[in-house]
């Protein structure tokens, strides 16, 4: 009968991280993260999910002569926002997983 009410358990803490999980991926989906770069003339926008948003770039920044400079500025500010994007997601989920207690699981499975 312990096992049994340890699956039990485990089922009830197995469905509340279910629900909080699909809580945390729609919060993640509406969240956002900013990521810069060159002192913030070029900004990312992307969601916690990991989407990219936007590209702002300011106008003098934009140097025909030196069209390279500018496409670095884009990779490191999307780059930037996207890192964002990962440690919120790292932040949240963790939250979630962080709460089921994995020692029960040794009763069941020893």
């Amino acid at each position: 009968m312990a096992n049994q009410k340890q699956l039990n358990q485990m089922m009830r803490q197995m469905q509340k991280m279910q629900a909080d999980m699909a809580a945390a991926q729609e919060a993640l989906a509406t969240a956002t993260v900013e990521g810069s770069a060159g002192g913030g003339v070029v900004k990312a926008v992307a969601t916690g999910a990991g989407e990219l948003q936007s590209v702002s770039i300011a106008p003098d920044v934009v140097d025909p002569e030196d069209v390279e400079m500018l496409e670095d500025l884009v990779v490191a500010a999307v780059s930037d926002a996207l890192r964002r994007s990962q440690e919120l997601q790292a932040e949240k989920m963790g939250a979630v997983t962080g709460g089921i207690d994995m020692g029960s699981l040794g009763g069941l499975l020893g």
